[in-house]
């Protein structure tokens, strides 16, 4: 169950966390067309703070724009009212704090044609810990290649973070988690590694970091924190497609997701990846980016939008 804060921003207002309803009829309920994000806050020394809320916000935007959903707030009004709504929440919170803003469509006219139904938005934070499990951020977790295939960019918009794009991921973790597993790779449809059900995948080899490119997929986020930390820190990157089974041989292998943040892969399919434990290399990026979202890296404040 959610860990329930006292404020939910819907519309333009601070409304009570259990006043923040919608009509059964909402079009987005039936057709699937809204576009969200996944956005941390974290708790630091100089008070909780967002991790890259403008370029969450952009990229919010940008799926609205893919997805022809014309938001009626502008990109200052949405950051400001992640600012005024962990504000409001404050004596919420105790741990980091997870943001979902949702951009929908709203009660009015139904049909597959969607342009004329109200485009409404609201941001909902609460208490989230580690979405794979503390054990997992230390010790890894269990992969399962799915049998369902990434959304081809022949048919969905991979580009746009949308709603209607999840239940792909919703079906992969669903099998996943019913077979013993923690979490759920997917291939693209010309067979070759694409991402997890919410995840960017990483492996290391030879010394050498390797993630796939953004053909199908969401530009991560998560993933280009870690591709400058990596640089920071004298990796080697390679952005390049890979298949699941150079991840079996692979010397380590994470996922990456603001959700996930740095999660390593100790098993795929049932091949243990390196030694079965979390890498070096992915302990030193683990350790750079938690020392990056707890504000004790200068170089990368500009990372972070402190709540005062």
């Amino acid at each position: 169950m959610l860990d329930e804060a006292k404020y939910i921003w819907q519309d333009g207002k601070l409304v009570d966390w259990k006043d923040a309803k919608i009509h059964v009829l909402t079009h987005s309920l039936h057709y699937g067309n809204a576009t969200f994000e996944g956005t941390r806050a974290y708790k630091t020394k100089n008070g909780l703070a967002i991790f890259r809320l403008e370029d969450h916000t952009r990229r919010l935007l940008n799926s609205a724009k893919i997805l022809k959903l014309d938001c009626p707030y502008s990109f200052e009004e949405i950051n400001k009212a992640h600012i005024d709504l962990l504000k409001a929440n404050k004596d919420c919170y105790n741990s980091n704090v997870y943001i979902r803003p949702l951009i929908y469509l709203g009660y009015g006219v139904m049909g597959i044609y969607h342009v004329n139904a109200p485009v409404n938005m609201m941001i909902a934070a609460w208490n989230w810990g580690a979405y794979l499990g503390e054990d997992g951020i230390e010790n890894g977790i269990r992969v399962k290649t799915s049998s369902f295939v990434r959304n081809s960019v022949k048919s969905l918009m991979g580009k746009a973070k949308a709603s209607a794009n999840y239940l792909n991921s919703q079906m992969a973790k669903y099998e996943a988690t019913q077979c013993g597993f923690d979490e759920a790779l997917l291939l693209d449809d010309s067979g070759f590694v694409a991402e997890g059900s919410g995840e960017c995948i990483f492996i290391v080899r030879n010394g050498e970091l390797i993630t796939p490119p953004h053909d199908n997929s969401l530009e991560s986020i998560t993933q280009d924190s870690v591709l400058k930390i990596a640089k920071d820190l004298g990796v080697n990157v390679i952005e390049r497609k890979i298949t699941r089974d150079e991840i079996y041989i692979a010397d380590e292998a994470f996922f990456t997701g603001t959700a996930a943040e740095i999660t390593p892969i100790k098993e795929l399919d049932f091949r243990i990846i390196g030694n079965g434990k979390r890498g070096s290399i992915t302990k030193r990026l683990q350790d750079s980016f938690f020392d990056i979202v707890s504000g004790n890296n200068p170089k990368y404040q500009n990372f972070l939008t402190y709540i005062n």
